[in-house]
Order: structure tokens, then C-alpha cells, then sequence
């Protein structure tokens, strides 16, 4: 069994982590550490978590022996420092994404985590989204023969720009590059477009991202200055072509007052993945894919399997720091445009 503890109390505790897990028999959230400038004016929030110990003294999960994995959702540049404090503690951790700000660091904490016995993992469940898992499932019944192009677009419309500063790539590339890496692996080669448009040399809110294996390129795209959307996913095989939605997001979803609970109801049809194959026989094919749920849990069951039966991790530390080289080298052509 798993007893968690968390160190933040953000969106993403309150959204993606604890709604996953509260109802399963294998895993017991008991505590959530806050700093006390943290918790003013936001006590009504922990109220509506009762069976949770909400403390500001950290050495209250460090020092209970129950706790045998510890989640970070701070601010990134925390990121690496809880975790190897986690780790010297003798405990497992969870580190939200991004898990480090360099490749080098983030060997330095699995090189720590090996050397303690310990599991150590980046919290990549947008793996587990409700599209990129209908995708997976589509590739996996090989209908679309051999690959030749993989598209993924997570656009807005803002033509005033996101942020003055670099950090785009971080925040929102982190996940998109890591459903790439999870689907093919490590690229033979790549290429990178990265800019942005309304702020030159200050920011990275415009990328083209290419990862080539072989014959199939896969790209990672986000732009401030789209006002039609593209699919979400777009699939191009020498058999058949597969295509999903444009991305909901999240400022479009009804804010939840109170306890968040995780939404488990597939997608309403017009959110369903449209596919186009011909067999073998020449006969072409279309049908709608259905897209169920997101399956955020998937993280946690790996770890149940890790920590408590000494299973192997689903997400491994060379595809972290595969995400985390590409985030360094994108950054970097980011910051030669002239202001």
C-alpha cells in the first residue's frame, strides 16, 4: 500500500493527483505539507479534505514512518532540491514535471535514488490523457501501416502572448514532447523552430519541434496566434490516416467549486477520433474512435507496483532526461533571436 504524502496544495494536488487515488483501497493520502504564508486566507480549502493532515512542519512527513512516498508539486526551481531531500530522508518520491531544469541534474537525483534503493519518477500522466490514449490504442491494432508523419498541436489564440519570459517550452512542451518520447522512443535526429512571435528573444511561445525516427517525423507544435484550430493529433501511415479534435482547454471547462472529483465519462462523439484505413484487400474503411477517459492513476499503479513489488518503472529515467535535453536545446534556439 502506498501512504502519500504531498508537498504543495496547487491545482494540480487538488485536480490531477488526489482525485486518482482517494477512492482506491491501495493507496492512503495522510498528509499535505504547506508553508504557513501559504495557508492564510486559504484554510477553507483544507476543509474540504478532513481526512487529510494538513501540516506547515515538514519533518512531520520525513520523520513518520508510515509515509513511503512523497509528492512535489512546487514551484519547479524546488523541483530537484525536495527531491533529493525526499531521497535522503529514505523515502520514494513523485516529482511533478518539469522533474529537473537540466538533463544533469535530473541524473544527479536518479543517481541518488539507486544508490539509496529507492524510486524516484516524474509525474508525466498527460501519457494517460483521453485522446493520446485513443491514439495509442489505434496504433496499437496497426490499421495505418507503416508511419510516416505524427502531428501534435496545442495552440491558443492570444495574440497579446502568454508570458514575457522563457518558459512555455517547460510548462506545456513537457508534456506534449513526453507523449512523443513515451510513443517512439528517443529520435535519430531533430530540428527546431522556436520563437516567439510577439516577444523576440524573450520568450518561447512558437515551436515547431521535429523528431525524426527513420521514414516518420514527428512533430510538437504551439502557437499564441491561432484562431482556427488544428486536430489535436494527426496520424499518417502508408495504410490510413488517423486525426483527433483541437484541444479543449482548460480555461474552457466549468471551474469547479469544492472537492474536485475526477471526471470518469467518455467523450461526447463529436470529441471522437475520426480514422481512414485500407486493408489489405484495397477496401477503404472510416469509422469514428471512440475516446474514453483520462486514466491518471496509471502513474500511481506503476508505483504501487514499484515500490511495493519491486516492478519496473513505466516511466524511465532516460525519457526524462531525453525530455529534458530536447527542453535545454529548444530553450537555447529560443534565446538566439534578437529583441
Amino acid at each position: 500500500m502506498l501512504v502519500v504524502a504531498y508537498i504543495g496544495f496547487g491545482v494540480s494536488v487538488r485536480e490531477y493527483h488526489i482525485p486518482y487515488v482517494e477512492d482506491r483501497d491501495d493507496v492512503r493520502v495522510k498528509y499535505v505539507y504547506r508553508r504557513a504564508e501559504d495557508r492564510i486566507g486559504d484554510e477553507a480549502c483544507e476543509a474540504y479534505y478532513p481526512e487529510i493532515i494538513f501540516t506547515s512542519d515538514i519533518n512531520d512527513i520525513y520523520n513518520d514512518p508510515e509515509v513511503n512516498l512523497v509528492v512535489v508539486n512546487t514551484p519547479d526551481k524546488f523541483h530537484v532540491p525536495y527531491a533529493m531531500e525526499i531521497l535522503n530522508h529514505g523515502k520514494n518520491a513523485l516529482i511533478e514535471k518539469p522533474f529537473a531544469a537540466t538533463a544533469a541534474e535530473a541524473k544527479q537525483v536518479f543517481d541518488l535514488a539507486k544508490e539509496k534503493g529507492l524510486i524516484v519518477t516524474s509525474n508525466q500522466n498527460r501519457r494517460y490523457d483521453a485522446d493520446m490514449l485513443c491514439v495509442k490504442g489505434v496504433l496499437e491494432r496497426g490499421v495505418l501501416g507503416e508511419l510516416v508523419k505524427f502531428e501534435s498541436h496545442y495552440d491558443y489564440y492570444r495574440p497579446q502572448g502568454w508570458y514575457h519570459y522563457f518558459g512555455v517550452l517547460y510548462n506545456l512542451a513537457v508534456h506534449t514532447i513526453d507523449q512523443v518520447i513515451s510513443l517512439f522512443g528517443k529520435p535519430d535526429w531533430t530540428n527546431y523552430d522556436v520563437r516567439s512571435i510577439i516577444f523576440p528573444g524573450e520568450a518561447d511561445d512558437y515551436y515547431d519541434l521535429e523528431f525524426h525516427y527513420g521514414k516518420l517525423k514527428a512533430t510538437v507544435n504551439t502557437s499564441m496566434l491561432c484562431a482556427i484550430d488544428y486536430p489535436r493529433f494527426t496520424v499518417h501511415g502508408t495504410k490510413g490516416s488517423l486525426t483527433l479534435p483541437p484541444v479543449l482547454h482548460n480555461s474552457s471547462k466549468k471551474k469547479t467549486e469544492g472537492r474536485f472529483k475526477a471526471n470518469r465519462q467518455p467523450a461526447a462523439e463529436d470529441r471522437w477520433g475520426t480514422l481512414v484505413y485500407f486493408d489489405d484487400q484495397g477496401i477503404r474503411h472510416e469509422e469514428k474512435v471512440p475516446v474514453g477517459c483520462a486514466h491518471y492513476e496509471c502513474v500511481y499503479e506503476n508505483l504501487i507496483d514499484c515500490i511495493c513489488n519491486g516492478g519496473e518503472k513505466v516511466i524511465k529515467d532516460e525519457e526524462v532526461i531525453t525530455v529534458l535535453e530536447i527542453l535545454e536545446e529548444a530553450t537555447a534556439v529560443a534565446k538566439k533571436w534578437s529583441k
